[in-house]
């Protein structure tokens, strides 16, 4: 079988991750309070740097401990922001995105 790879060349993968329902009701709360309180470059900015997040989470899901909110979920940090994720089938699936003022709504 011809290989149409280079010798040392790799394909690139996407990192797999999904958004819950709820961590998407989460991100758009999100935009529209920072373009609301600090306007839409700063607001888009944010939201970016979350699928980049998002991303790293992906390439290496064992990065950040277990806690105790419930099982099997991990969590990590994201600006001022806790995303709540738990891996499942070698997929990381994002749970929430909760801010300090949230917490105790979620938790």
């Amino acid at each position: 079988m011809k290989s149409w790879l280079k010798p040392g060349q790799r394909l690139v993968t996407m990192p797999n991750f999904k958004l819950s329902d709820t961590a998407e009701a989460d991100l758009i709360r999100i935009y529209h309070w920072g373009f609301e309180r600090y306007g839409q470059t700063q607001a888009d900015e944010y939201f970016s740097a979350f699928f980049d997040h998002f991303e790293q989470l992906a390439e290496q899901p064992l990065s950040f401990p277990v806690t105790e909110v419930r099982e099997g979920y991990r969590r990590s940090v994201c600006g001022s922001d806790s995303v709540y994720y738990r891996i499942n089938s070698g997929t990381v699936e994002i749970m929430a995105i909760i801010g300090a003022q949230d917490a105790d709504q979620w938790l």
